[in-house]
């Protein structure tokens, strides 16, 4: 999110693209003040999310394991999405990237197995940024006029929808078949015979050429014959490898399907492009945009910029760029600022896994969101497996106080271990009040995983995924997900009552929340109070309140799956007088099932008997 709050488009009850058009360009250029409420995004993976077919057979093809498609997503399915209480929608795996299957009829090379990820390929291994995967196409030689009626169907009902850009890495074998007009190809202009030069795409190992990496524990496609099978990848020089590898021979652990993009930074670190003056952090986009006029950038940079705005005239809404901080954050001023120009309302999505960088690629990268991976996810992951006490949040949502706003907050998504699967919370249900502590602790968006709201445990051995995580490199099926879409009528129709009553409480909670004026407003956690002074406080039991002007909550979440707790909540003094409440009695209605219950206020302190079951949680509104 931006300095400018005013900017920020609330897409729960949001205006059409039509309406965002005429907002742009508006010759007054005046700015447009609108109420911001919290936005959900609701990442689903395309190439499974309308796959009908069960048999998940490791290594299957198509034929065997079936395959999602564009269509899949119809206006019944995006009503479903949006009645869930989503905003957005996150398309991932829309680019065209390397894959393992013949569509030589239609122009595309085929790729070599060594040096594709699984059989149906990894999405963040590009091969052509210009088109989408022609696995997702009924009609393949016709995918980007499916994807483009795709993107106006998602518009038409109530949705805006990123996909992903993936700036610090390419496919070993990147072709742009497609290139608009005076777009050259990534490498065409290289000079190969230095290992980096400023305006090179790539960086070079000189004097040798690329060896496929071996392992005694893996073999392509699982040993199945293919004639591009044979040992040999034909790049010389070698290219470095996406993760970074220097080696010709990278390891098999290593992104080896994929080849680093050169953006300017010396072999040594040291950066080859002009930097942002002091002080740029506290700037708009406006002026990072006029301050990249004219400058002379890293070949590279123009070449993802373009690619971005390529999108964006499309009717794409934003991004969620892979690895970003791989990337400086000089790139991301460049390329932000010049989205924003475009479409001021543009959701910019980073993953970011560093701390220490978080305000560099906010403020000076011009990021809207980061993920709040390795500060809340990660704690409340260690909540749940009982290896924590909920304490430490209060210690987080200090530390991140400045840029909360800036941290999307989530639970589950493509390169984690699923919420309800063993390695995690065990259940859907174990996981509902980490859920509410996610989606409620700060004014930050929510993000979901499809099939997380039906307690999808990820229990299915792709190939080359494996359990826990539902893979993203083969031709699966996701069986909760599954029984939700029922056969294509997307109504739950084969959902268990278990699973029901779990996407219930997602459908109450995500509604509640992008509804809710407090949680855009303040936080103050009453959780060391009630460690300090309540005797029976539960150990998991984690407790905070959110209000602004009209709204006033309070939020209680048993984070242990196995251990319910009764006590006498306490209501500081500090609270209270914040509220301008007086002493008396005040009525609290649970803002997900209804439930009433009361508050006394006697001596300027709030008491309010609980008792919270294992993973419930209750959000009272003070009437």
């Amino acid at each position: 999110m931006r300095k400018l709050l005013l900017l920020v488009l609330i897409l729960g009850a949001m205006s059409s693209p039509a309406q965002n058009k005429k907002k742009k360009s508006s010759k007054s250029n005046k700015k447009v003040t609108v109420v911001e409420k919290k936005k959900v995004v609701y990442q689903v993976f395309t190439r499974l999310f309308g796959n009908t077919n069960t048999t998940n057979k490791p290594w299957g093809t198509i034929e065997e394991n079936g395959v999602g498609k564009f269509n899949d997503f119809t206006d019944k399915a995006l009503q479903e999405i949006k009645k869930l209480g989503v905003t957005h929608i996150w398309y991932t795996g829309v680019p065209h990237h390397a894959l393992v299957r013949d569509y030589t009829n239609i122009g595309i090379s085929n790729d070599d197995p060594e040096v594709v990820k699984g059989r149906a390929g990894s999405p963040y291994a590009v091969k052509d940024y210009y088109n989408v995967n022609p696995d997702l196409a009924v009609n393949p030689a016709n995918r980007l006029q499916e994807f483009e009626e795709l993107i106006s169907r998602t518009h038409k009902n109530g949705l805006q929808l990123l996909i992903d850009i993936v700036p610090n890495h390419i496919a070993r074998k990147y072709e742009g078949k497609n290139n608009p007009k005076g777009v050259r190809d990534f490498g065409a202009d290289d000079n190969t015979n230095v290992e980096y030069d400023r305006n090179n795409n790539f960086y070079y190992i000189p004097g040798q050429a690329f060896q496929v990496p071996t392992s005694d524990t893996y073999k392509p496609l699982n040993g199945e014959s293919n004639p591009l099978i044979d040992g040999k990848f034909s790049e010389n020089p070698a290219k470095w490898t996406g993760n970074g590898s220097r080696l010709a021979k990278p390891d098999i652990n290593d992104w080896y399907e994929t080849v680093k993009v050169n953006y300017g930074v010396r072999p040594d670190g040291t950066k080859d492009f002009p930097e942002l003056p002091q002080g740029f952090d506290k700037k708009s986009y406006e002026e990072h945009y006029e301050f990249w006029k004219g400058k002379d950038v890293p070949n590279s940079w123009k070449k993802f910029k373009d690619i971005a705005l390529y999108w964006i005239e499309k009717g794409v809404d934003g991004f969620r760029y892979d690895m970003a901080e791989m990337v400086p954050y000089e790139f991301w001023s460049y390329m932000n600022s010049a989205i924003k120009m475009k479409n001021p309302y543009a959701f910019l999505l980073a993953e970011v896994y560093n701390p220490n960088e978080y305000r560099n690629y906010i403020h000076l990268g011009k990021m809207d969101y980061l993920y709040d991976k390795v500060e809340t996810y990660d704690y409340l992951k260690d909540v749940v497996r009982g290896h924590k006490n909920p304490d430490g949040l209060s210690d987080i949502n200090n530390r991140l106080k400045d840029i909360e706003r800036h941290m999307l907050h989530f639970l589950d998504n493509h390169d984690e271990q699923r919420l309800a699967s063993p390695e995690f919370a065990g259940s859907g249900a174990r996981g509902k009040s980490l859920m509410v502590v996610s989606a409620t602790m700060s004014t930050s968006p929510t993000m979901i995983y499809f099939g997380q709201e039906v307690g999808e445990a990820g229990n299915e051995n792709g190939g080359f995924g494996t359990r826990s995580r539902t893979s993203i490199f083969d031709y699966v099926g996701v069986p909760s997900h599954q029984r939700w879409m029922n056969r294509k009528q997307f109504d739950g129709g084969q959902l268990t009552q278990k699973e029901k009553d779990l996407r219930d409480f997602y459908q109450r909670l995500l509604n509640f929340t992008i509804n809710s004026d407090a949680l855009m407003g303040e936080f103050q956690e009453i959780q060391t109070v009630n460690r300090n002074e309540t005797d029976t406080y539960g150990q998991n039991v984690y407790s905070y309140v959110r209000w602004s002007k009209n709204e006033k909550l309070i939020i209680v979440a048993n984070l242990s799956p196995t251990d319910e707790s009764a006590f006498r909540l306490k209501v500081p003094a500090d609270v209270i007088s914040k509220w301008d409440l007086a002493n008396g009695t005040y009525t609290l209605i649970d803002q997900l099932y209804g439930y009433e219950s009361s508050m006394t206020v006697a001596d300027g302190v709030g008491s309010i008997k609980m008792n919270v079951g294992a993973s419930e949680s209750f959000i009272f509104s003070v009437k």
